[in-house]
């Protein structure tokens, strides 16, 4: 009697380990956060979906040095919140002498969901006394609002400007002296400020030592985006002109970042036009996939698009 070959059962509960880890890095799950031996909350892959300033709040998290827009709130607050890229010391919020409000979009994240540590640092930003710091978001407790996101503290609708700023005067009410760890943190921050301005809807200029860039945190899916994208790299059209030359691009919190090489001798303000114009052609690559697939030359180009990506979060 032939014996009976025992089978394993793989297990379906969860991610597949040989597909692509859902946190966005390009590993497969078992290579990525597949690997540990116990059970892993995953980080939310796009975690400001749903807001229409998402690709600004991404900007201002990721490479934007100095920026601050003021929130809307979904419920009236007794205090103006203001949204900045980086506070003194890094902290996670404060709240001046007057009760205004700030809360910091570059610090230190402490669960898999940064919409939910941004949602406790707002949170506390609201109920705060004058004064008081925090110096990093706390974890979550069993008084914590269950599973409060930013989504749920701010109007979604809100469209995210930021005013760039060219050092962290701001961080000081006007009048006011720094002084102390709070002037020496001023100091280095100013000194290690990268030239920054924005030449359209969260597109940035930055000079970055010798050489600029253009970054630009795009809306739409992976995949479609890298398509029109590679139709234009067909048609020789990717670039913003004269004096550029497309780099590459990363993905942060969900979205990809495409980044141009740029001329240094040319003013910022003089890449605005020309990124409007290739936002322009984007729009119409996009809307021409569905009539058209890639073709052989287009098809190259992806693959070659692809082959210049990065995960930073």
């Amino acid at each position: 009697m032939a014996k009976r070959s025992a089978v394993k059962q793989r297990n379906t509960d969860g991610p597949n380990p040989r597909q692509p880890c859902p946190c966005g890095s390009g590993k497969r799950y078992k290579a990525c956060h597949g690997s540990s031996s116990g059970p892993v909350e995953l980080p939310v892959a796009r975690p400001l979906e749903g807001l229409a300033g998402e690709c600004e709040l991404v900007a201002l998290r990721e490479f934007v040095p100095s920026a601050t827009v003021p929130l809307r709130l979904t419920k009236p607050a007794d205090r103006e919140v203001t949204l900045a890229t980086v506070l003194p010391m890094a902290a996670a919020a404060l709240v001046r002498a007057d009760g205004s409000a700030l809360v910091g979009m570059q610090v230190q994240t402490r669960s898999s969901d940064v919409s939910r540590d941004m949602a406790r640092a707002l949170r506390w930003a609201l109920e705060a006394e004058a004064g008081a710091v925090l110096p990093v978001v706390g974890p979550e407790t069993d008084e914590s609002p269950e599973r409060e996101r930013f989504q749920d503290l701010v109007d979604a609708d809100q469209i995210i400007e930021p005013e760039v700023h060219t050092d962290f005067s701001w961080w000081m009410p006007e009048g006011e002296e720094p002084a102390g760890e709070v002037a020496l943190s001023l100091e280095r921050a100013n000194a290690a400020i990268m030239p920054t301005e924005r030449i359209g809807p969260a597109a940035y200029w930055v000079e970055a030592g010798d050489r600029c860039h253009l970054r630009w945190v795009r809306p739409e899916p992976e995949e479609k985006l890298l398509l029109a994208m590679a139709r234009l790299a067909a048609a020789g059209e990717l670039g913003l002109g004269e004096g550029s030359r497309y780099a590459g691009c990363f993905r942060a919190h969900g979205l990809l970042v495409p980044v141009w090489d740029l001329d240094g001798e040319q003013h910022a303000r003089e890449w605005a036009k020309p990124a409007e114009e290739l936002g322009d052609r984007l729009t119409e690559a996009l809307a021409s996939l569905d009539a058209k697939p890639l073709a052989g030359e287009e098809r190259r180009a992806r693959d070659g698009l692809v082959g210049r990506q990065v995960t930073i979060r």
